[in-house]
């Protein structure tokens, strides 16, 4: 199974952002020949204000991103997990944040919303909270690839393990994480969290990030970038560079299960009981 990972640089410009995802996912295409392709989180908008995000939030089915994304897997016969799109909440003033996922028919196979949100406050000084516009989801969501079981998360999932293990519990052999992780958590946190994961579920971590700035306002805000692969064994098998790109890989079911026969956590793993 060949996967493509996409990173992006997206703005408060909804056209100029589905576009680019188009064209990387066309490139990806004509230069890998993948059977999956990730985006990033939020790939269909980055910056802005509430009442941007609100505005340009689509309803499924339809929309411009999540057409363009069905599109692009019908014509190419893959599989697109569209990294998180602004959904619509008919009646809220929030929307979801959510990843849509679609066959090589172009059928929606999956759709998870982001449960984790992220409200933190960053070593600068910057605030960020992001429950002000989204609306957490409550699903642990899985689907099949083909015989392969692949997990949903997003971003600041990243951060809560209980998660990843609920996942490979329901038999996830690969786990997604579309993600738009900040520079300064990203710089110390993304790569160790990530490889950790992946070693802790014995599973496949690919993570597509958003990559350069977007204005918030007069502000500049950065992300980290540096999109990866890693394995069941928590070695990274592929790494972005800096810059809007592409990172492809060729991942082995078997390697899942022959992780797992070596070091068989699930059967290890003890109940701690909270009191």
């Amino acid at each position: 199974m060949k996967v493509s990972i996409i990173q992006m640089n997206s703005i408060s410009d909804k056209a100029a952002n589905i576009a680019a995802a188009e064209a990387l996912i066309e490139q990806a295409v004509a230069e890998e020949g993948p059977d999956w392709v990730l985006l990033p989180e939020h790939f269909d908008w980055g910056g802005g204000f509430k009442v941007d995000k609100l505005r340009n939030a689509e309803s499924f089915p339809g929309g411009p991103a999540y057409t363009m994304a069905r599109g692009q897997a019908i014509k190419h016969r893959i599989f697109v997990h569209a990294g998180s799109i602004m959904e619509k909440i008919e009646g809220e003033d929030r929307i979801h944040n959510t990843s849509v996922v679609f066959n090589r028919e172009g059928e929606e196979i999956a759709r998870y919303r982001k449960i984790h949100l992220f409200d933190i406050t960053a070593p600068d000084g910057a605030a960020y909270k992001e429950s002000a516009t989204v609306k957490p989801g409550d699903k642990v969501v899985t689907y099949d690839c083909e015989g392969v079981t692949v997990g949903c998360s997003i971003c600041y999932d990243l951060r809560f393990p209980d998660l990843f293990q609920a996942l490979a519990e329901k038999g996830a052999e690969i786990i997604a994480l579309p993600a738009a992780f900040t520079m300064q958590t990203g710089k110390d946190h993304w790569e160790v969290l990530l490889r950790a994961r992946a070693i802790e579920t014995e599973t496949y971590v690919c993570a597509s990030a958003q990559t350069g700035s977007f204005t918030v306002g007069n502000e500049q805000r950065q992300t980290y970038g540096h999109s990866l692969v890693a394995d069941p064994w928590g070695h990274v098998i592929a790494k972005a560079s800096d810059g809007v790109g592409i990172v492809s890989a060729r991942l082995d079911p078997a390697r899942v299960k022959r992780v797992r026969g070596l070091i068989p956590v699930a059967e290890h793993k003890v109940r701690i009981a909270r009191s």
